[in-house]
């Protein structure tokens, strides 16, 4: 064997068997901590009334399904209801309980009328996971003209949310504690803003530190806070922007396994291990993160360009 050979075989054997080992490793760092235990999990929720948030795609289902599996009576919002009848009929016909409520949560009144009638149906709710949500990626340059953006991603991702809490929240904390709020979110709200995600990460941002504003006052009555931190999940809502699809991301089944060990363990925020250090150099290197971020739009771009 010559020594190119020879080296070729080296780097093989190398690169080859730890490939498993590297994989986990990306997958450990890049994404929130997950928790796949049936038994833990319907100890918590069996016999439990959970509502779920844009329920009909992507997490919200994944987790609806996960909790309904383990017991829990699941109430499905969404604005689909075609989408939202239709898994509550699978999970209904799987043995589990679950009930259709089609609402627009950007509709104060909507809202209004939803939690009435959640409130009169099921009485006080004992976890509310917070997903619906909006994602947005769009240059400025784009947006002069459309300010429309901007009030829609703050009607589902902060004014919604916000609303749909303050109607359900009082009953939950007369209920003697144990409720819980899983607030799913964004790892964009916790680094420093990237570019062409302002819509989206500013109203993402609204609503994390509204809900941590009051966590205090709701620990005080009994209600837990939880925030689960998601980089990159492959839902529809990615679609927009192929660049995602190459980076490391969890599927919608392995999501809803991070929301079922905030719903377990409870713990105050449940992120990628990569988080807190880039938090911290946000602040203290906040000029090479500038500098990163344009480069980050550039290469945004020029991926947009391409596909014109």
């Amino acid at each position: 064997m010559d020594a190119v050979a020879e080296l070729n075989a080296i780097t093989d054997a190398l690169l080859g068997v730890p490939s498993a080992v590297l994989n986990r490793a990306i997958n450990y760092f890049a994404n929130p901590a997950r928790l796949s235990d049936p038994d833990r999990l319907r100890a918590m929720v069996s016999g439990k009334t959970v509502l779920v948030t844009g329920a009909s795609y992507g997490i919200g289902e994944a987790t609806a399904r996960k909790l309904a599996a383990a017991g829990a009576t699941v109430l499905l919002v969404a604005r689909s209801e075609d989408r939202l009848c239709d898994l509550a009929a699978s999970i209904n016909a799987g043995g589990g309980r679950a009930f259709a409520y089609p609402a627009d949560l950007t509709d104060e009144s909507v809202v209004t009328a939803l939690t009435k009638q959640i409130t009169e149906k099921h009485g006080p709710l004992d976890i509310v996971v917070s997903n619906a949500g909006k994602s947005l990626r769009r240059s400025l340059h784009d947006q002069y003209d459309r300010p429309h953006d901007f009030q829609r991603t703050i009607d589902i991702n902060y004014l919604g949310p916000v609303r749909l809490l303050l109607g359900l929240l009082p009953v939950m904390r007369e209920n003697g504690g144990g409720g819980l709020v899983v607030n799913v979110s964004s790892v964009g709200v916790r680094v420093a803003p990237g570019p062409q995600w302002g819509a989206y990460q500013a109203s993402k941002g609204a609503f994390d530190s509204w809900l941590r504003s009051v966590a205090p006052e709701l620990h005080a009555d009994g209600v837990d806070v939880t925030s689960v931190y998601f980089a990159l999940v492959r839902t529809r809502m990615i679609a927009p922007t192929p660049l995602l699809g190459r980076l490391p991301g969890l599927t919608p089944d392995e999501a809803a396994d991070a929301i079922a060990k905030a719903i377990i363990e409870r713990p105050r925020t449940n992120e990628p291990p990569w988080v807190l250090p880039a938090e911290l150099a946000s602040v203290l290197l906040a000029g090479p993160a500038d500098r990163a971020a344009r480069l980050w739009h550039r290469r945004l771009s020029a991926g947009s360009e391409a596909q014109r």
